[in-house]
């Protein structure tokens, strides 16, 4: 037995103490849920009447008679996303495994699903973050008839599963397990799509190649290749135990991806009340689950998004994280994969190279995870070192690979591609920040430059259209939060900020907006808190300010007198009312205007019960408790800094 690794140790002994009075009234609260089996048995008879009178055959009967355990679906099924168009014969497959197994199920409902890849750079954008609580509302509607003894997740992408999960926290009392539906099989690398975006951003090609290039990669159903938010939701259910072992990147269409959704249907009735195995969902996402998901995170490069995302999961089972459990662990965890935009593979690759089994038993071996933990599979995260194989056509679990098939992709903990993780906390007087450098060559992780200002992706693109931005400067783009405008990924910056990299300016982004969860090899501090609509300090900043980065070190600094810091008034953000209407965007007043700040998730649920010290009006919560430390790590450490120049010679 391997002992835990200290720092590992560390972070959860903080994370279990800071969330005890969040997290013991969130278990009282399931406790009291759970109180019938079955749960529909409650019901008078005019409400159980409704409940089944869209039903007919057995699956009516079943349900008429009280006598079996009902699946509740909720579905993020479109036909928009190549990810979750499979997902429109799950139901059927799910309903005939959960006959099989002594129950049965019914489609709950469904969840909207909108896709960053579609809106990235339009006004549908704006949108994006806030879906996830419209999502997370969503699954709460759905399972909120008490019909179900247990349910069953269908959803995939960015904001699709955090949101899911949010809401099915919220019946915390029922057995739940997330069912995937696989990356789509690999086309164009996304190595080569991404020099054909730098060739169309500076003329080197016109848009029918640009179109031909991006079919090429995005080409049929599935979750794209490339290791984004979307396939970092995917590990990250495993590595919680939300997922069955082995089941993220099993192609749709296949039979053993069929094979694991109807075994996730006989699975969830397993772990029903009356079978004496009931596990349910908010016994499985606690304080050691949320730290697995961290340390996921970190050791693959995975998506800055969940900076924002898990802290928002973690807060709805009562569980409460920061970005310094972030850095903290990111200080002990080593990266070890290397997938695009970390590295030229995909995720077909790292599966093929032993994937999460692999990942799962190296990072045991190294005492940074936690094994005693509740899983959908069992007790014990050991589980999600096997495999799932279909042996002579029945679906069984084998010993995952013991070794890389491909170190240029997946690693072991003694060889890691480096010694620390993917993500870093930058704070100082701009205030506190995240920027992900698994990407991010060495010589481009400390950045001393003028600041050029923008109030605007749609400014930046214009200034390089016009030629302004040959030469080192930081970018730095405000009133890009949740709540100035719904905090948009601004990831149509990246080939244009790649471009000016390759032609060997240094250059860099700090914005307290978002970067996508393929943020790549350009340094980005995002999620800048507090954001400048709120009175952050980028709202001080000025073009021609110098500004420091030092990701190693941890700095996010301005170079400037402190009197003249202080009396310096904050700009004003004059285009606010522009994001306030149009493509639905008027339907979301309400989040803009109630957003937490970012190292609170970003969330417009407001605080949890038994929390205290939480202001949802102040735009300082975030890092006031942090400031002092701030200041002085900083000023501590920008006496070390160097030109551009100098820093990388």
């Amino acid at each position: 037995m391997v002992s835990p690794h200290s720092q590992l140790m560390k972070v959860t002994r903080r994370v279990i103490e800071r969330s005890k009075p969040t997290r013991a009234a969130y278990l009282a609260r399931i406790e009291k849920a759970q109180g019938h089996f079955p749960a529909r048995g409650t019901l008078s008879c005019a409400n159980l009447a409704h409940g089944f009178a869209g039903l007919e055959g057995n699956d009516k009967l079943a349900i008429k008679t009280i006598g079996q355990p009902n699946i509740g679906i909720v579905s993020s099924y479109n036909e928009m996303l190549s990810a979750h168009a499979p997902y429109k014969t799950f139901p059927d497959i799910i309903k005939a495994a959960a006959r099989e197994n002594g129950g049965v199920a019914q489609f709950a409902g469904g969840v909207p699903a909108m896709c960053d890849g579609i809106t990235q750079g339009n006004a549908g954008m704006e949108l994006s973050l806030f879906s996830r609580e419209v999502i997370a509302m969503s699954t709460a509607v759905a399972l909120t008839h008490n019909m179900f003894d247990a349910a069953l997740c269908l959803g995939v992408c960015d904001k699709i599963v955090p949101g899911l999960m949010i809401g099915a926290l919220q019946f915390g009392h029922l057995p739940t397990i997330f069912v995937p539906a696989g990356p789509m099989t690999s086309g164009l690398s996304n190595d080569d799509k991404a020099k054909i975006r730098q060739q169309f951003a500076t003329g080197g090609c016109d848009r029918g190649a640009l179109l031909e290039a991006e079919a090429a990669a995005y080409h049929g159903h599935g979750t794209c290749t490339f290791y984004g938010t979307a396939n970092s939701n995917q590990m990250l259910m495993e590595v919680m135990g939300m997922h069955l072992p082995g089941s993220a990147f099993v192609h749709p269409h296949t039979p053993l991806r069929d094979a694991l959704t109807a075994q996730a249907a006989r699975r969830v009735l397993d772990l029903t009340a009356d079978r004496g195995n009931y596990m349910p969902i908010g016994h499985v996402v606690d304080e050691k689950a949320v730290v697995n998901g961290i340390v996921a995170l970190l050791a693959t490069g995975g998506s800055t998004n969940h900076t924002l995302h898990l802290v928002a999961i973690a807060r709805a089972a009562g569980v409460i994280i920061d970005w310094d459990d972030f850095d903290a662990l990111s200080q002990a965890v080593p990266l070890l994969a290397k997938v695009y935009p970390n590295g030229k593979a995909d995720v077909n690759h790292f599966h093929a190279a032993g994937g999460v089994a692999l990942l799962v038993r190296n990072l045991l071996e190294g005492g940074l995870l936690h094994d005693d933990v509740n899983t959908v599979a069992g007790k014990g995260l050991a589980h999600y070192t096997q495999e799932p194989k279909l042996i002579d056509g029945q679906l069984t679990w084998v010993p995952g690979a013991a070794e890389s098939h491909d170190t240029k992709v997946l690693r072991d903990i003694k060889e890691p591609f480096q010694p620390d993780g993917g993500l870093r906390l930058v704070q100082g007087k701009l205030g506190r920040g995240v920027i992900k450098i698994s990407a991010v060559a060495h010589e481009h992780r400390a950045v001393k430059a003028p600041a050029i200002v923008f109030d605007s992706q749609e400014a930046v693109q214009e200034a390089f259209d016009n030629g302004e931005l040959k030469r080192d400067f930081i970018a730095v783009v405000r009133f890009q939060g949740a709540r100035a405008n719904g905090m948009p990924e601004l990831h149509r910056l990246t080939p244009l900020l790649g471009v000016l990299q390759d032609q060997g300016f240094h250059v860099a982004l700090v914005t307290d907006g978002r970067m996508s969860g393929a943020s790549g090899k350009v340094p980005a501090v995002i999620h800048v808190s507090p954001e400048a609509v709120l009175q952050g300090p980028l709202g001080k900043v000025r073009t021609g300010d110098t500004i420091v980065i030092d990701a190693q070190a941890g700095v996010l600094d301005i170079e400037i007198d402190e009197a003249q810091w202080a009396a310096r008034p904050l700009a004003e953000c004059h285009h606010q009312a522009e994001n306030e209407v149009g493509f639905g965007r008027e339907l979301f007043g309400v989040f803009r205007a109630s957003a937490a700040p970012a190292e609170l998730g970003a969330s417009v649920f407001g605080p949890l019960v038994g929390e205290t010290g939480y202001d949802e009006g102040s735009s300082e919560h975030a890092s006031a408790k942090h400031a002092a430390r701030s200041s002085k790590h900083a000023a501590a450490n920008t006496a070390h800094a160097q030109p551009a120049h100098a820093m990388h010679k």
